[in-house]
């Protein structure tokens, strides 16, 4: 047989294997009959069959897995040995929930080194302030005292000069007095109306009035020497107080930042040791279910990926954590263009076949993947049902319900050929041979094709030919 002859017969038969919605594959076979004899009417009712009006509900499958809304492996942050596994797999646990702990017998003990160190610069600081509250309140002290002081010098020196001046004031005017009496009694000695003895009391009482002017006069020269000497060594020891007391304040403000730095550097040691030791407890990143177990406790894991969700991430792993499910599809690309986020959907896994869960379309991958030549779109369907049955990489077939269309002329999907890349359909001529119509498809759902236009309702497209109608292969 040449390889380049193709039969009518046998080229309705690879359309047929065809008849989910590939059909780029004919020949003109209405070429085939040449000179053969018109059909009769009755042959043509067996090879044909009319355009009928239907309405087609559009229904596109596809193969599914039942994969974790979220999924990670969790690792120690740092190189460790597992001290206890808390969990199970298939253990359901919380966010924050503690699932291991590491070794952190080391960690814990430099945590108290390092609350101790707090302590012991928090005591140190305490101990500095209260010395320098009490070196600065006894230089308040000495100021207020050296103020009062030379206060007290100040208001008390020019009393004292007053005094001493009225002092003088009053002497003299007794030192007058006398002399005038001693001049008087010695005119009345020389005329002889007293006795000498009388003259030597008044000249006793002159003199005695001379000394205590001179007193006077001294005690005022010496209140007015010494008021000046003594205010300047007042004011100096002030001075001295206040430079103390300045100096004091000054020194106070560094010596507290210095050990607050300490504090503050303690404190940060000690929350990197409580950040270290908590690292050590390994808690659930979300609500979920434990679905792998990698290690066992005393194991020594060394990470090399954290809270990965890469295969390759569990032999540094303790655990994995799956939240929710749903289904990821694989659409041809054909038909991605009939998917669309909200749209229903059908799913039957293979463990359940008798039970039909529903879903619903999240996501349509912006991305295609090729595997094979093939090239498909991830689809992520959400489950409204069936949760309670479903497990994680389960295997299922879903359907896409789409749009239901009313009304519409459909063919069976075998009537459909191609000629010089056009496709179309094969119809009776006026011999009843067949003869290429090209046609307009539209959505193509189980054996049905919709025609878009290029025939009419009642009209007989060719479904097959009879054997002995073929032409002889060559």
């Amino acid at each position: 047989m040449n390889g380049s002859a193709v039969t009518p017969k046998k080229v309705l038969l690879l359309l047929a294997a065809f008849a989910g919605g590939v059909f780029l594959i004919g020949l003109p076979v209405y070429r085939a009959f040449g000179d053969r004899p018109a059909l009769d009417a009755e042959e043509l009712n067996e090879l044909t069959v009319p355009v009928s009006l239907e309405n087609l509900a559009v229904r596109i499958e596809a193969n599914g897995i039942v994969e974790p809304i979220e999924s990670v492996n969790i690792s120690p942050k740092n190189p460790g040995r597992i001290s206890q596994l808390l969990v199970e797999q298939g253990q359901e646990v919380k966010a924050g929930q503690e699932l291991a702990i590491m070794d952190n017998e080391e960690l814990y003990a430099e945590g108290l080194r390092s609350e101790a160190v707090v302590a012991q610069r928090i005591a140190e600081l305490r101990a500095t302030q209260n010395r320098i509250l009490g070196d600065i309140s006894r230089a308040e002290s000495i100021v207020n005292q050296a103020q009062a002081r030379l206060s007290q010098a100040q208001a008390r020196i020019p009393k004292d000069i007053d005094q001493a001046n009225a002092q003088l004031v009053a002497t003299e005017a007794n030192f007058d007095r006398a002399e005038e009496k001693a001049k008087r009694f010695e005119a009345l000695l020389r005329d002889g109306a007293i006795t000498q003895e009388a003259f030597d009391d008044v000249l006793n009482e002159f003199k005695n009035a001379d000394a205590r002017r001179f007193e006077a006069k001294q005690r005022l020269e010496q209140v007015k020497n010494t008021a000046s000497p003594e205010i300047a060594t007042l004011t100096a020891a002030l001075t001295e107080a206040k430079i103390n007391l300045d100096q004091l304040e000054r020194n106070a403000e560094p010596e507290r930042t210095t050990l607050e730095a300490l504090i503050l550097q303690a404190q940060n040691q000690k929350d990197i040791a409580a950040v270290r030791y908590s690292d050590t407890i390994i808690r659930a990143p979300f609500d979920g279910v434990i679905t792998q177990k990698f290690a066992s406790a005393g194991a020594f894991v060394t990470p090399t990926t954290s809270a990965s969700s890469t295969a390759s991430a569990t032999s540094s792993s303790i655990l994995a954590i799956a939240k929710g499910l749903e289904i990821v599809a694989q659409v041809p690309e054909v038909d991605v263009n009939q998917i669309t986020p909200g749209q229903d959907v059908e799913i039957v896994a293979d463990a359940y076949p008798d039970k039909i869960f529903r879903g619903r379309v999240l996501l349509v991958a912006p991305e295609a993947i090729i595997e094979n030549n093939v090239t498909s779109f991830e689809v992520r369907i959400a489950l409204l049902s069936g949760r309670e049955f479903l497990r994680s990489k389960m295997n299922t077939n879903v359907t896409f319900l789409g749009e239901s269309l009313s009304n519409v002329m459909t063919v069976p999907t075998v009537a459909i050929v191609t000629e010089n890349g056009e496709t179309g359909v094969l119809v009776p001529d006026a011999e009843n041979k067949p003869e290429f119509q090209n046609v307009l498809l539209g959505a193509t759902v189980g054996d049905r094709t919709q025609i878009i236009r290029g025939v009419q309702p009642g009209e007989k497209v060719f479904i097959d030919i009879p054997e002995d109608r073929q032409p002889p292969e060559s």
